[in-house]
């Protein structure tokens, strides 16, 4: 799998690394600190969300697995509250 979100599409980045490094007096920007490229990786994690009516296993990262566990809840919540409660008939 990539090491993409599959909502957002939030991928790697290439950055830029700074020692810090001052130099010495004389030949300063000779011996200057380097500058090395980096790779921000997202922070993906594996979850289960339906798609198209099918469960699908996918990596997330963080921001959208927070919205879809929202959702989730929100989802749940709605169901529970517009469920009637069941009137228990008594027998004698």
């Amino acid at each position: 799998m990539a090491m993409k979100c599959y909502l957002c599409g939030k991928g790697k980045m290439i950055g830029r690394q700074h020692k810090h490094h001052p130099g010495v007096a004389g030949g300063r920007w000779k011996r200057r600190a380097p500058h090395t490229l980096k790779i921000f990786k997202p922070n993906l994690h594996s979850a289960r969300i339906q798609v198209d009516g099918f469960t699908k296993r996918v990596r997330l990262c963080t921001k959208c697995l927070r919205i879809v566990k929202e959702d989730r809840q929100l989802k749940k919540n709605s169901i529970d509250k517009t469920k009637e409660p069941q009137t228990l008939i008594a027998t004698s």
